[in-house]
């Protein structure tokens, strides 16, 4: 199908479930990737202390810090 015939379809409100395979569809940029990064040991007490408080594992309070800053950075 080409790309007008999917506007017209879309414009008219017309299901589009049925128009593309999402089977093998990707996001871009969301593959994760490991880093290695070295804390000292106060940094590493107070992640494991908010963790704990938020029952959540160390590496998850620092994604979404991590994540929270850099959004906050992209609106500024």
């Amino acid at each position: 199908m080409k790309a007008k015939e999917i506007e017209k379809r879309f414009d008219a409100g017309k299901d589009m479930g049925d128009s593309f395979d999402l089977s093998k569809g990707k996001r871009i940029n969301q593959a994760p990737r490991r880093v290695n990064v070295d804390f000292p040991a106060w940094v590493i007490r107070g992640l494991d202390k908010e963790a704990y408080r938020i029952g959540v594992t160390r590496q998850s309070v620092i994604k979404f810090w991590i994540t929270e800053r850099l959004e906050q950075t992209a609106k500024a």
